[in-house]
């Protein structure tokens, strides 16, 4: 039985994601997070980490120690907060995509260029951070690790298949998202070093539905029928994170600051059912399997070092990720084209410049004005063939009131992932690959208690 599921699951990939498809999926309006074909293995498109002013900065922050913001990249930065003091912090983000991938015939001669669009808006982060006692923090977040969101149709073109059964319609389409839960404490033993360690939980549900439906029966005998295939991977696991921060310039003219976090992976071990429905008068199902996924978490090392005084700030960060380490190959696509894991490195820049935060007539030279950079590849291969992404960003950060710490933050980011290169695979077709291009939009607000919100008034 497996044999034949294997078998049955690799023909199906096969067709679907075969040369001859015409993929064309107009602009569309979803919750969905993602958009991307990319998004068929694995875990999905993986989320910027970071509250709205780390992602305006290029992602930057492992370093990055603040009595008055969030710290959602460093556990060890909880130690920072202040007595009497507390930090909410809320964003949400605006998606715009677009994909082109170029298209060839069986001899490898370019046809055309198919494009598809995708636009949403979701609640991106919430994050809550408190004092537990002097340089001992806690702090608590709610993020999107992964999604998954892709939709695709082909058309089957082999003159064998016409010639026997007719036309046949392949559709192949997933959604779905994975959010991690992180809840951890900060420790200062003493100036100007801190350590932390916080709890991950991971938690989400991915569904992949596969079709496949004969139309337009000119020479089959008429009873085809649509065969639907069903996989759902229910996540539910905790990880563990790492950090310290240390802080080898700290005065009160200027913060230079050096930090690390480690991520402990390790397998995911989802619940996985796969259905197969034959779509007749009874929808009936011809095959139920349950059983434990292969899905796995990479160990992943952050560096980074930061530089602060009243007017300027400056972060670079680097993240490597064992992606490559235990992952096998999940699945091929196009005739025997590659999909394999990879270790990835990112490279992230940031800076910040505030006027002069203390200027009681200007308010635009209380703003701050926010720019970053980031650089990697794509944790997966495709026909052996790396991706790279990047992203470019920009955002301002308003205070809402003199010589508060209660701000709204805005930004944009601009970015791409993928080619449109071609690959070869195993039958010696050639297959183009995919050009992603997004515009991110961000607003989000920082809440900052101030020391009177914990004070009991007293009335003589």
């Amino acid at each position: 039985m497996r044999n034949r599921r294997v078998a049955f699951w690799a023909a199906l990939v096969v067709a679907v994601m075969s040369l001859s498809a015409t993929v064309e999926v107009s602009a569309q309006n979803s919750s969905v997070n993602a958009y991307s074909p990319y998004t068929m293995y694995g875990i999905g498109e993986l989320g910027t980490h970071g509250n709205a002013i780390n992602r305006m900065m290029g992602g930057v922050g492992v370093a990055w120690r603040s009595t008055q913001m969030v710290s959602m990249l460093n556990p060890a930065g909880y130690s920072a907060m202040r007595r009497k003091s507390f930090i909410l912090d809320v964003s949400a983000e605006g998606y715009f995509l677009s994909n082109r991938q170029n298209k060839y015939d069986t001899t490898g001669a370019y046809l055309r260029q198919a494009k598809n669009a995708k636009n949403t808006v979701n609640l991106r982060e919430i994050a809550v951070q408190m004092p537990l006692a002097k340089g001992l923090g806690l702090g608590i977040s709610l993020a999107p690790y992964g999604s998954v969101g892709y939709s695709m149709s082909s058309v089957e073109e082999s003159e064998d298949m016409w010639g026997n059964i007719g036309r046949v319609m392949y559709t192949y389409e997933g959604d779905g998202d994975v959010t991690e839960v992180k809840a951890g404490i900060g420790w200062q033993p003493f100036k100007g070093f801190s350590i932390g360690i916080a709890a991950k939980y991971y938690w989400g549900n991915i569904q992949h539905n596969y079709a496949s439906s004969v139309s337009n029966d000119y020479v089959g005998s008429g009873n085809y029928v649509t065969a639907i295939g069903l996989h759902d991977y229910a996540i539910s696991n905790f990880k563990f994170q790492v950090g310290l921060q240390w802080s080898i310039i700290s005065n009160d003219k200027r913060l230079l600051t050096v930090g690390a976090t480690y991520d402990y992976g390790g397998p995911l071990r989802p619940k996985v059912s796969r259905t197969v429905i034959i779509n007749d008068l009874n929808s009936t199902v011809v095959e139920r399997e349950d059983e434990r996924g292969q899905m796995r978490l990479p160990h992943s090392v952050n560096a980074g070092v930061m530089y602060q005084d009243n007017k300027f700030t400056a972060g670079f960060d680097y993240q490597y990720q064992n992606w490559g380490g235990d992952n096998s190959l999940v699945e091929s696509a196009d005739g025997g084209l590659d999909v394999r894991y990879t270790n990835t490195h990112t490279y992230k820049v940031g800076f910040e410049y505030t006027p002069n935060r203390f200027d009681v007539r200007s308010y635009l030279r209380r703003v701050a004005y926010r720019v970053g950079f980031r650089y990697g590849n794509y944790y997966q291969t495709y026909g052996g063939k790396r991706l790279d992404q990047y992203a470019v960003t920009a955002g301002f950060g308003f205070p809402l009131r003199f010589l508060g710490s209660t701000s709204i933050d805005a930004g944009v980011e601009i970015g791409g992932l993928g080619t449109l290169a071609s690959v070869v695979n195993a039958s010696g077709q050639r297959i183009g690959l995919i050009r992603q291009n997004y515009v991110k939009v961000t607003l989000g607000i920082s809440l900052f208690g101030e020391d009177y919100w914990f004070v009991r008034p007293k009335y003589d």
